[in-house]
C-alpha cells in the first residue's frame, strides 16, 4: 500500500485522520506520516498488520476475537 493508496482507503470510508488513527489503534501522526510516506525525511512503509486492519475496516469488521467468535461489524453512522 502505498501512501495516495492509504490516503484513497480513509478518503472512501470517510474517516477524518483522527478517526482513522482511533479505528486502527494509532496516534493520528502516524497516520499523517503514512498519507505522506516519510517521517523527518526517512521513507515510512505501512505495515503489513495496517494493510491488513484497512483491509478489514473496508470491509465492515470492528473487530476479530478469534475463529469461534462472533465478528464484530462497523456501526454506520447517520448522515
Amino acid at each position: 500500500m502505498e501512501p495516495n493508496d492509504f490516503r484513497k482507503w480513509r478518503k472512501a470510508l470517510g474517516l477524518s485522520q483522527k478517526d482513522a488513527a482511533h479505528l486502527l489503534g494509532l496516534k493520528r501522526r502516524m497516520i499523517q506520516y503514512y498519507e505522506k510516506g516519510e517521517r523527518d525525511g526517512d521513507k515510512v512503509k505501512i505495515p503489513r498488520a495496517v494493510r491488513l486492519a484497512c483491509y478489514a475496516l473496508a470491509e465492515g469488521v470492528a473487530d476479530y476475537n478469534g475463529p469461534s467468535r462472533k465478528v464484530h461489524k462497523l456501526e454506520k453512522a447517520d448522515g
